[in-house]
């Protein structure tokens, strides 16, 4: 019998397990919130709730409405807005807040890393010389990239890019990952690659074309990190699913 309610903000990979974690536990009403974003997610172990809250003062609502008593933030790194809405809902609401935030990549020595501060930045760093470049990023984030028609572009997503992109060079690949360093070395070298514009995602599941990247010398132009706003943190499933172990305790039932 579920005694705690959580609501998981997810999108991530970690997002499910650690809803699969709590599940496990039997005595938490789990829902897990997704923005909507892409067409065909992934299944979920959980009730799943799929679009917006209405911002911050929403979210807050939605929170008391149902009795939640904790609220996970275990969206994506670059997810600021979600971010920065559940911790004003946090606040507004009175329900407490922790956050599922995987640590980024740290460059090796080898690596040739530009970093930049957003995706304007990163089609500024590719220069006005035509370059064949990959774009390992999310489709909403792609348009700035019609100001530099010059490269020649291999985009990479998860769902395709409606409408294509107005550049005269630019193809497409669909594929959900995880990728593996092999297989990235072969994509990126049968295809000419000379640059890389990627964000600092972190985890396993991305970081093959960081390593392949740094295994053919190439360049790689990576967005960081936005600030995020500060909550109760960890950086893996095992450290929250371990806290909301110890936060919300299983209720023994007493005898006669």
């Amino acid at each position: 019998m579920a005694v705690y309610s959580i609501l998981i903000l997810g999108g991530t990979t970690e997002a499910r397990q650690l809803a699969e974690a709590l599940r496990g536990m039997n005595r938490f009403r789990l829902e897990l919130s997704l923005a909507g974003r892409t067409k065909a997610p992934v299944a979920q172990p959980v009730p799943v709730r799929v679009g917006g809250f209405g911002g911050a003062e929403g979210l807050a609502g939605y929170l008391k409405a149902n009795a939640f008593d904790l609220l996970i933030d275990a969206t994506h790194p670059y997810a600021a807005r979600i971010s920065a809405n559940a911790a004003e809902a946090s606040a507004l609401s009175g329900v407490p807040l922790v956050a599922l935030r995987r640590p980024g990549w740290e460059p090796h020595s080898e690596d040739r890393w530009i970093q930049v501060e957003s995706v304007e930045k990163a089609v500024e760093a590719l220069g006005h010389e035509p370059r064949r470049a990959f774009l390992a990023l999310g489709r909403q984030e792609l348009l700035p990239f019609e100001a530099a028609p010059q490269h020649d572009y291999l985009v990479r997503s998860v769902d395709p890019v409606e409408p294509p992109l107005s550049l005269p060079n630019v193809r497409y690949l669909t594929a959900r990952g995880p990728f593996n360093e092999a297989d990235e070395r072969v994509l990126l070298a049968k295809s000419g690659i000379e640059v890389i514009v990627s964000k600092n995602s972190g985890g396993a599941a991305s970081y093959g074309k960081i390593a392949a990247a740094r295994a053919l010398a190439l360049q790689v132009v990576m967005i960081q990190r936005p600030v995020l706003p500060e909550a109760p943190s960890f950086q893996t499933v095992e450290a929250l699913t371990a806290h909301v172990d110890q936060a919300f305790p299983a209720i023994q039932e007493r005898g006669e």
